[in-house]
């Protein structure tokens, strides 16, 4: 019986894509990747369980939508992490996925040619390339998983993922979540709502079963056995920011009423700098003192970074766009801070801590 009329009406065709297996063939791990991965994991969730004082710096582009800007922040920044490794474990921001509140560019993944041709297999291909280079310079990589299907694609290759803001109250974002193998980050919702990151964290401590894809990009039901590594990431709110010490020490309370351990990583942007990038460093300063004068569910901070400050817009529509119109390390999504700048300020908390 022919299906016309009932199925895939508003679908406009299918393209096929490479199953994780075969990117993964194409771009073999490498063992010096998997060594960064392996120590970088191990790190964080030692820093998580309280046994080792180093903090994290989480730093980077908003977004990454250019191989070779970030292949040069990704060298800067190892050679700074060289620096402070005793004190902190620096971990860069490969963001390839951006959730869209109406539209949008949606990121390198879905659309590596910013021109809304979505070439999901160049964008996959292009993650997983940079992935292993700056993993082979010694560095850790974080991402946002948005697709709970990306990922795939490149999990072994990321120590920290973050559940975002829009995502975080998302049941199959949580199934995710339990079954990821390196730490997990829940942000705190957009109107500042913590409690639905804190049941997050509960959610994906616990085993799940959920339809999904193997490797070999065949379907199926995984059963995880929950992730026990993940902590709140305080982003702040619309209404204002959320990492102030009377702040900080109310949300401790909060996660201590659900039998958590309380462990938080403060993001400098968004909410908490107003939306405004240059506050940042206020943000950051402030949360290195909290840090130095005692508050031990402080585990790190997040910076929006890149080689330039500011940001370049991207016009609406973007189909037929030439990118090569874009100007060299500038965002084009989030305003970020400068590379001067960040530098300064991972030497600054360095000395400081």
């Amino acid at each position: 019986m022919a299906y016309n009329g009932l199925s895939d009406s508003n679908v406009d065709h299918y393209e096929q894509l490479s199953t994780p297996e075969q990117l993964k063939l194409k771009f073999p791990l490498t063992e010096r990747a998997w060594n960064t991965v392996y120590q970088s994991r191990e790190s964080i969730k030692l820093i998580i369980d309280g046994k080792d004082c180093r903090k994290i710096i989480v730093v980077g582009p908003c977004s990454i939508h250019n191989i070779d800007e970030a292949k040069e922040y990704a060298q800067k920044l190892s050679e700074t992490a060289a620096k402070v490794k005793d004190k902190l474990v620096v971990v860069m921001r490969t963001y390839f996925e951006k959730p869209r509140t109406v539209l949008g560019w949606k990121g390198l993944v879905p659309d590596p040619r910013l021109n809304g041709s979505a070439d999901m297999e160049l964008g996959r291909s292009s993650a997983r390339e940079l992935l292993l280079y700056i993993n082979e310079l010694g560095l850790p990589a974080a991402t946002e998983p948005v697709s709970t299907r990306n990922i795939q694609c490149y999990d072994h290759l990321i120590s920290y993922a973050c559940i975002g803001a829009r995502t975080t109250e998302a049941q199959t974002h949580r199934e995710l979540a339990s079954g990821l193998t390196m730490p997990v980050g829940f942000k705190n919702s957009t109107t500042g709502d913590v409690t639905i990151a804190i049941d997050a964290l509960l959610s994906a401590r616990e085993p799940h079963q959920f339809d999904g894809m193997q490797s070999n990009g065949s379907e199926a039901i995984v059963y995880t056995k929950g992730n026990k590594y993940g902590f709140i990431v305080l982003r702040g709110s619309n209404g204002g920011p959320n990492y102030q010490p009377d702040q900080v020490r109310e949300i401790e309370t909060k996660i201590k009423s659900r039998g958590l351990k309380p462990r938080m990583i403060i993001d400098c942007n968004h909410g908490n700098s107003g939306k405004n990038f240059q506050f940042q460093p206020v943000v950051f300063r402030d949360v290195i003192k909290q840090i130095r004068t005692g508050s031990p569910s402080l585990m790190g901070l997040m910076i929006e970074s890149n080689l330039k400050e500011g940001k370049q817009n991207l016009p609406q529509d973007l189909i037929g766009f030439d990118h090569s119109k874009l100007e060299y390390g500038l965002s084009v999504t989030d305003s970020c801070l400068g590379w001067e700048e960040t530098q300064n300020l991972i030497l600054e908390a360095y000395c400081n801590l």
